[in-house]
């Protein structure tokens, strides 16, 4: 009874579930295809950024008197801006994006119906399954992501949030925690172009980590002083919240894991395992500025845990110091080329975007002229 329970539970949440997509993806096609017409009607107009801003007016009193809120001259704005934006992705399921029209070309499509691939599909029977919409977020996030200018960032946004499930509040997190430019940051031209076009891929240690990582939503910074106790604390309280700022494939294990040596107790703060590149990942906490004792305490971390924890068949375990301030040339002297043990700073709130976006830019300037230096 239990097990026939359990089976129609499961049955009922993934059809609300499917329902809900539904909705959502009806939606986001018709404000699309909304977007399409505002804009080929506008390419009708002689004056057509009057002419525009004169339609779209016309349209918010008109549709607003008869299907209420939600077509608001902003709302209709961002419809128009939205089919703009993606309408490059029309070549595999929508029709023609706006710079192939010309006067007299547009696309007669039939009341009621949307243009889905090279059919008219009845807006009751648009599919519902994702791999067949270029379209796999909500509205409010595709709102959300048109307000992004750079192409690439708002391209990482989109692929990160429907891959990772993110609801609107994470996306806005993750996007206010610059997490783009953190990623970037650690990578070359390439990692960065990577970034853009599939999002974060795991398939190497260095592509877990951040630098710095963030995390304002502990509440710490309110304090004058906090303890690592503290901030070890309020991370297990906010442990779903700092999942999310670790990024994919994490799971927690323990906090304060405790292994003898030598007759002698040894706590590792915080123990995970990360299931992409199958390996443990160990977390020291440092409330003040890194040493290389830290250093070399990790790596008695990590070195435990390969000899005696981690099975046969799993990858080395990946140790990260996290700190409130580190510096460089004393991990780069301390640690070994290749090593697996990382020291990353941590912040206590928002990182400056456009401070980021500054040294992303410097970066990439200094990496083109190495690369064409040694050309």
């Amino acid at each position: 009874m239990n097990a026939l329970i359990t089976e129609i539970r499961e049955l009922i949440r993934a059809a609300r579930q499917a329902v809900v997509h539904s909705v959502d993806l009806i939606q986001v096609v018709t404000n699309f295809e909304i977007g399409r017409r505002i804009v080929e009607h506008e390419q009708q107009g002689s004056e057509r950024a009057e002419y525009g801003k004169q339609t779209i007016k016309e349209l918010a009193t008109d549709l607003s008197a008869e299907f209420g809120k939600g077509f608001s001259e902003r709302n209709l704005r961002s419809m128009r801006k939205f089919y703009l934006l993606y309408a490059h992705r029309g070549s595999d399921h929508l029709s023609a994006a706006p710079e192939k029209l010309t006067l007299g070309q547009k696309r007669r499509i039939p009341l009621g119906e949307l243009a889905f691939g090279d059919a008219h599909v009845p807006i009751w029977q648009m599919p519902s399954a994702k791999s067949a919409s270029p379209f796999t977020l909500s509205w409010s996030q595709y709102v959300f992501l048109i307000s992004i200018d750079n192409n690439d960032e708002r391209r990482f946004y989109e692929i990160e949030a429907s891959s990772s499930g993110w609801t609107l509040p994470e996306l806005k997190r993750q996007y206010g925690s610059s997490l783009y430019e953190r990623l970037a940051l650690s990578r070359d031209k390439e990692g960065i172009m990577n970034l853009a076009a599939k999002g974060q891929i795991i398939s190497h240690p260095e592509d877990l980590l951040k630098d710095p990582y963030v995390l304002e939503f502990l509440g710490l910074d309110e304090k004058n002083r906090y303890s690592e106790s503290d901030l070890e604390s309020a991370i297990i309280d906010k442990l779903e919240h700092f999942l999310l700022e670790l990024g994919k494939g994490f799971l927690f294990e323990a906090r304060q894991k405790r292994f003898t040596f030598d007759e002698e107790h040894f706590f590792v703060d915080l123990v995970f395992y990360n299931r992409l590149l199958r390996c443990y990942v160990l977390i020291d906490l440092k409330i003040g500025t890194l040493t290389h004792q830290n250093l070399g305490q990790m790596q008695m971390y990590v070195n435990y845990f390969d000899r005696f924890v981690k099975l046969e068949d799993e990858h080395p375990t990946i140790g990260i110091v996290l700190c409130k301030k580190k510096h460089d040339a004393l991990v780069e002297i301390t640690l070994p080329a290749g090593s697996n043990i990382h020291a990353k700073a941590y912040q206590l709130y928002l990182p400056g975007k456009e401070l980021l976006r500054q040294k992303l830019e410097e970066w990439s300037e200094e990496a083109g002229a190495l690369k064409e230096g040694e050309e």
